[in-house]
């Protein structure tokens, strides 16, 4: 609670740059490592979406690199006229291009197995871009709670009436309070471009580059700068209360994130917005591994004191890793981080050997696969989309497909993998570093 005051009372000094510093840090510290922890009976994550257990009846099947898949589905479900309360002060024909490739991106057949991937960061931006366009006609940045429910509503009734799935809510978590900006106390545009720097946002998030957003980042840091300004500005007792007690300080901040991506999607356009927000909710998934793993105690067994390749051993790891297929679609980046997260747990009990060399367990082997024998799917790390037409139906752009072998951890930690191998961090770092030299630079010239 001190430091929120002392944030805004500090305002200009060096003191407030190195705050704003380290808060900066501890977010992205906490993205990165994103609470990994290992339980008795299965490792879980925290990411930007709930896990997801799918067991799908129909596997998509996949042709070569870069090409989109052999249908799903063949024919979009016919599309009526939704039933609409007549109370969201929301006009979606102004959006019905996002509102389109939203039901598709969650269309009713794929939508469990690319919710953490493609369905629940497409749901996400459209909701920021439906607070946007409400904030236009209003000085609120947030809807009302009763507001909220009718528009949600309303949303929900108009993606299933052109072909999204009616498991939405479900899938992505998906509330009426995220239209309500939680327990950020700064909800108005008037408050909000008085505390922060809006020209500096703006022009940090207007074009994100979707090849250096995720390694050298501009918005990012831009984004969570406002959210700590306005997290620490003009606080009510009962605000203060909520800050103090209710909820912790990280989780106002994340709040008033909503608020800051509101303001942006009601300068930009809508696809403007749509493209900007699934470009930073990329940057977030990738760092995630979304797949659930049970503890691989038969595959320690058989693989514990191996040298060279055995039968027993590929067999029980083969039929571990095709339980964990079924699961969902994952991106080329995620491979890389669920297969170091497994080999972890072997080598931490006991399997020092390098198995999925041994029995040719490749990065696509850790998503989804088809049921004719072809090679799985892995979706690229960039935000990507559902594909289809009259002709192939469903399908989706694959990326890595060739045989790419899984990288082998070489510690027992999972902790201590690094994500700068895979490209993603690096920049990430040089940024940190460059931005602190230049702080400390500034403090001793002066």
């Amino acid at each position: 609670m001190n430091q929120a005051f002392s944030l805004s009372c500090c305002k200009g000094s060096y003191i407030h740059q190195l705050l704003l510093f380290v808060a900066w840090l501890f977010c992205i510290q906490d993205a990165v490592t994103s609470q990994i922890q290992v339980g008795h009976q299965r490792l879980s994550r925290s990411g930007l979406f709930d896990p997801i257990e799918v067991s799908p009846t129909v596997f998509p099947n996949y042709t070569s690199h870069g090409e989109p898949s052999i249908p799903v589905y063949p024919a979009l479900p016919p599309a009526y006229d939704p039933i609409l309360s007549g109370k969201c002060p929301v006009s979606f024909a102004d959006i019905s291009s996002i509102m389109e490739k939203t039901a598709l991106d969650c269309s009713q057949l794929v939508a469990p197995v690319v919710a953490n991937v493609i369905c629940c960061p497409q749901v996400s931006s459209l909701l920021r871009i439906v607070q946007g366009y409400y904030s236009r006609n209003s000085d609120k940045l947030v809807l009302q709670n009763e507001i909220a429910e009718d528009c949600m509503s309303d949303i929900f009734s108009i993606l299933s009436s052109k072909g999204g799935s009616n498991n939405i809510s479900t899938l992505c978590s998906i509330e009426s309070k995220n239209l309500t900006g939680g327990s950020c106390p700064v909800k108005d545009v008037i408050k909000f471009e008085k505390i922060v720097n809006a020209s500096k946002l703006l022009n940090a998030c207007s074009s994100v580059d979707p090849l250096k957003e995720s390694c050298r980042p501009t918005c990012q840091p831009a984004i969570a700068e406002a959210a700590l300004h306005l997290s620490a500005g003009d606080l009510s007792v009962d605000d203060a209360k909520i800050m103090a007690g209710e909820r912790s300080h990280i989780d106002v901040i994340n709040d008033c994130k909503g608020v800051v991506y509101a303001w942006l999607s009601r300068k930009l356009s809508p696809d403007a917005s749509n493209k900007a927000f699934r470009i930073l909710t990329a940057c977030k998934v990738n760092k995630v591994c979304p797949l659930e793993f049970e503890q691989p105690l038969e595959v320690i067994r058989a693989c514990k004191n191996v040298a060279a390749p055995s039968p027993l051993c590929c067999s029980s790891l083969n039929t571990y890793i095709e339980g964990m297929q079924n699961q969902m679609l994952i991106t080329n980046k995620q491979a890389i981080l669920c297969s170091t997260m497994f080999g972890s747990l072997l080598r931490k009990g006991g399997v020092l050997t390098n198995v999925y060399r041994l029995c040719d367990v490749d990065l696509k082997d850790f998503s989804l696969q088809v049921n004719d024998g072809q090679p799985g799917c892995l979706l690229p790390s960039l935000p990507a989309d559902v594909v289809y037409d009259n002709i192939t139906g469903f399908g989706f752009t694959c990326d890595l497909s060739d045989n790419i072998e899984a990288p082998w951890p070489l510690s027992t930690s999972i902790t201590s993998f690094s994500l700068c191998a895979s490209g993603m961090c690096a920049g990430v770092l040089e940024f940190l570093v460059f931005f602190f030299m230049q702080f400390v630079v500034s403090v001793f010239l002066r």
